[in-house]
């Protein structure tokens, strides 16, 4: 995929999308860790019995999970960490490349300069 460059404006323009889908990746990402275990040993069973009601359900929140992560990617915006909910906006500032970052939970600021 090719580089995409925002200017600060576009990055700001760009965030509440990328904080509504940051929102699933972490109820997904908050979803399996809470299911997460149980997981193994209904894996396990899962190899032997054709599955059951857990494994469907963390299946669906993997999907989110992974939905939400190429939808941020499209835009042309970086994931630097899921845990953290971290991303990168490359831009570009005197000839070099830089990150305007922004982190899951900070409010969105659309005014101002940084």
């Amino acid at each position: 995929m090719k580089t995409r460059f925002f200017t600060l404006e576009e990055a700001r323009a760009t965030l509440p999308q990328v904080k509504s889908l940051m929102e699933q990746v972490q109820r997904a990402r908050r979803e399996i860790l809470r299911l997460r275990p149980e997981a193994l040993p209904v894996i396990e069973q899962a190899a032997f019995n054709g599955g059951n009601r857990l494994m469907g359900e963390l299946a669906v929140h993997a999907m989110r999970l992974e939905q939400g992560v190429k939808d941020i990617l499209v835009l042309g915006v970086m994931i630097k960490d899921i845990d953290a909910g971290l991303v990168d906006f490359i831009g570009v500032r005197n000839g070099r490349e830089i990150y305007l970052c922004w982190r899951y939970g900070e409010e969105i600021s659309t005014s101002g300069t940084s």
